[in-house]
């Protein structure tokens, strides 16, 4: 059975597997491909407000985070990132992950959930996320540099949380 739970910082040990995998490829995620340990920790551990783990019989599959999109004025959204590990890729984890950020979300007083910035070749992710019910509300053109396909576009993609009025 699968469960998500909060990370703890001993847990980083088994997420940097699935972060290092996804970030060094460079296909999905802006930080740079040669991000270390130290600075994978920085910006998935330290910098959300919380951070979270699918595991399956102690084994950590995937793991998310969420963090106030915008200070001020806009910290009313959230953002999250998510990250399924290529041996569990097709089990419905970025979707259970979803959900539960949603619902994690609106715990912490959030009004919407916005994703800054889809790479628009990741087909799957653009698929799931509308298929949660996020619209997409901006395109980015040639904002991101894919190491197979060159400049393609970003996705900004939304959804409102909260009961509508």
């Amino acid at each position: 059975m699968i469960t998500i739970r909060p990370a703890t910082p001993d847990d980083f040990e088994k997420i940097w597997p699935i972060f290092h995998e996804i970030v060094s490829a460079g296909e999905t995620y802006t930080y740079p491909p040669d991000t270390n340990k130290e600075q994978g920790f920085q910006l998935w551990m330290t910098l959300p407000r919380q951070t979270f783990v699918a595991e399956e019989d102690g084994e950590i599959l995937a793991t998310y985070f969420i963090k106030t999109n915008q200070s001020g004025g806009g910290d009313h959204v959230c953002n999250c990132g998510y990250m399924v590990s290529s041996q569990a890729r097709g089990r419905g984890l970025a979707s259970l992950m979803c959900a539960h950020s949603q619902n994690i979300a609106k715990e912490l007083g959030y009004l919407a959930m916005q994703f800054n910035f889809v790479v628009s070749t990741n087909e799957s992710a653009v698929r799931l996320w509308t298929q949660c019910g996020f619209d997409t509300v901006g395109r980015l053109p040639k904002a991101f540099r894919h190491p197979m396909h060159g400049l393609v576009d970003a996705l900004v993609m939304v959804k409102w949380l909260a009961e509508q009025s």
